[in-house]
């Protein structure tokens, strides 16, 4: 029997005498987990186990086509892949027990282009090409996983977080379900432009609808008039019940498309302060989708909780209302929302916050005699906020020159002080480097702030665009938008036109580097002894991703804030590919799920939100995507170098 032979045999036996214990290890770790019984049967029938001493080569490009799956059942393995003919850039990763490779080589009949070499003495599975074409064919869940790899990991989790988040909020619904399901239920209510209004109300009551729809003979909207329009105009005394519906109701009505999802619908009417969105298609409308449709059943009564927001008598009753929103982002949770659409509904609810807190602090004052644009930063500015957020803001106005600017401060520094203040009682924690409008450094004319940033250009150092990076994510949630789109359109473009300064910025993008080993040896974890054993969810693992695609966006004269809107234009120009631009975002996104996971836990907890977690704590399945996504971000950190020779 010749040594190779031997050591088949060895590793055959070593399998089949501890059948139990080897399926219990299987059903550890994903994809296994998600395995039937027999599919795991047939699994562990074709399995042997192989050692490896700490140093030996475990597969390498040398080898020849591969004709085995390695499953890590004990120890660590490195992968090394150098930069060649086929490879970009050269990167080093570590694999741990239950993860299994190289599935691209098996799935491409090819040689594999990594080393894998064995980082400590250990133990690997071995399943023949035969039984790997065989289990793809029987198994789903295994097939899913080696197509989709990471991808069909996030699905599960998704799931899991989900069935956690309805446990106790019963009936679900989809926020990606299409608008088309939802108003299946009824056809919309519609009457034609020349109907009298008393007979268009008693419609309204026969059908009881809390709308309807106005439109001619082709089935074009015209209009639409509600419940609320019709205390509107019975308010009015003078009010004549036989006056056509073209004189009563609300020309242009907002509209989607069927194929619209339910998020689409409760984001435009969370937007536009609307209760019904119709749906057209092709110019004729189909169907109607009520708030009632979107927040029944106990379902997230966000349009309503919006209003709510907009209409507060006080400050006090804003600060009151912090705990809804809490309550309305573990209800979009449970019903499938995903990370990129919570955060913009929080985002969206603190917009309204701040612009119902501006009205009241002027309501107090008094009309300053100056219009201003309130003006946020960082991730409010990206649209990216999750309940722990601090103060990033400024004021925009308009000023002649400098003398005319210094007395428009003055009257507005007062306000913008009150601001602040009333913001840090609703739970938008004080900036601790005070860059808020308060501040005289950032209540500025919009000539101002174009040589404020000018000079941030000129005088930029990677140590100072940490902190200053944030101010290239803006926009304007209080007053005239125009001067702030004008005011980015032209820092844009400067950047844009700045490769010295383009290089400063990504230089800055590199300082934060995700928490992983030299050889990606686990986490590398805090040791200040107040964060022992902790990582930084937002600095080490947000950061990364939303500087470096900053970087990228404003190269290209991108501009869009918003980190995944960023991902998908630098996609959309061939900037970035768009298998990577996919992995890029799925790891952001998880990234982003488990802190705001981490952040619902200590608010159920009663303890202050804060971005560290501790990875031991984590499930291994959390812990597996967190290390991939961790390593997608120090892919787009060194595709960053890369360009720019760093």
């Amino acid at each position: 029997m010749s040594r190779q032979d031997a050591f088949a045999k060895a590793g055959r036996d070593a399998v089949q005498q501890n059948i139990q214990g080897t399926l219990e290890f299987f059903r550890q770790y994903p994809p296994f987990d998600a395995m039937e019984p027999a599919e795991l049967g047939f699994l562990v029938e074709n399995c042997v186990l192989r050692f490896y001493a700490q140093g030996e080569n475990v597969i390498s490009p040398e080898d020849g086509p591969v004709n085995y799956l390695y499953i890590i059942k004990q120890g660590r393995v490195y992968g090394e892949r150098r930069k060649g003919q086929d490879v970009s850039d050269e990167t080093i990763f570590e694999l741990a027990v239950g993860e299994c490779f190289p599935i691209a080589a098996l799935l491409g009949e090819r040689a594999t282009r990594t080393v894998h070499t064995a980082d400590e003495d250990c133990f690997c599975f071995l399943l023949t090409k035969d039984a790997f074409v065989k289990l793809m064919q029987r198994s789903e869940a295994f097939r899913d996983f080696c197509v989709r790899g990471i991808s069909s990991l996030l699905d599960q989790v998704n799931v899991q977080v989900q069935n956690r988040a309805a446990e106790s909020l019963g009936s679900q619904i989809s926020m990606d379900m299409p608008l088309s399901q939802l108003s299946s239920m009824r056809e919309p209510v519609t009457c034609s432009a020349s109907t009298p209004l008393h007979e268009a109300v008693q419609l309204m009551h026969e059908t009881q609808v809390g709308s309807i729809m106005v439109a001619n003979e082709l089935m074009q909207p015209q209009g639409i008039f509600t419940l609320r329009d019709l205390r509107r105009v019975i308010a009015d005394p003078n009010t004549d019940l036989r006056q056509p519906m073209q004189q009563v109701m609300t020309p242009n009505p907002f509209y989607l498309s069927p194929d619209a999802t339910a998020f689409d619908a409760a984001l435009a009417m969370t937007e536009r302060h609307i209760a019904h969105v119709c749906l057209v298609r092709d110019g004729r409308l189909v169907g109607m989708v009520s708030e009632r449709d979107l927040f029944s059943l106990r379902r997230v009564d966000l349009v309503s909780l919006a209003r709510t927001v907009r209409t507060a008598p006080s400050l006090e009753k804003l600060v009151l209302m912090r705990k809804d929103v809490q309550s309305m982002v573990e209800r979009m949770i449970a019903h499938g929302a995903s990370p990129e659409q919570i955060t913009r509904l929080i985002t969206l609810l603190n917009d309204h916050t701040t612009a119902r807190i501006i009205e009241l602090v002027l309501d107090k004052h008094g009309d300053p005699g100056v219009a201003f644009s309130w003006i946020v930063f960082g991730s409010e500015g990206r649209k990216e906020q999750t309940l722990f957020t601090d103060q990033d803001n400024g004021i925009l106005f308009e000023a002649a020159n400098s003398e005319q600017a210094n007395a428009i401060r003055q009257k507005l520094l007062p306000i913008a002080r009150e601001i602040n203040v009333a913001l840090d009682d609703c739970g938008f924690t004080l900036c601790r480097g005070n860059f808020m409008a308060g501040n005289a450094e950032f209540c500025l004319s919009r000539q101002e702030w174009l040589s404020r940033y000018k000079k941030m250009m000129r005088d930029a150092t990677a140590q100072n665009m940490q902190f200053a990076g944030v101010h290239f994510d803006l926009r304007c949630i209080w007053g005239n938008e125009q001067p702030c789109t004008d005011l980015q359109r032209e820092v844009v473009a400067m950047v844009a036109a700045d490769g010295v300064f383009q290089r400063v910025l990504a230089e800055s993008a590199l300082l934060n580097k995700p928490p992983l080993g030299g050889l990606f040896r686990n986490f590398t974890l805090s040791k200040k002894s107040t964060e022992k054993d902790s990582l930084d969810l937002k600095v080490k693992g947000l950061a990364p991703f939303v500087e470096s695609i900053r970087v990228l966006a404003l190269s290209q004269g991108i501009e869009a804030c918003n980190t995944l809107e960023r991902i998908r234009q630098l996609v959309g120009r061939g900037i970035i590919e768009r298998l990577d631009g996919d992995a890029y975002a799925e790891a952001y996104h998880f990234v982003q799920l488990i802190r705001m996971q981490h952040h619902q836990l200590q608010q159920s907890l009663g303890l202050s939100y804060s971005n560290l977690i501790y990875p031991d704590e984590l499930n291994t399945l959390d812990r597996r995507i967190l290390r991939e996504s961790f390593r997608q971000a120090q892919r787009i950190q060194s595709s960053l170098a890369l360009r720019y020779q760093l």
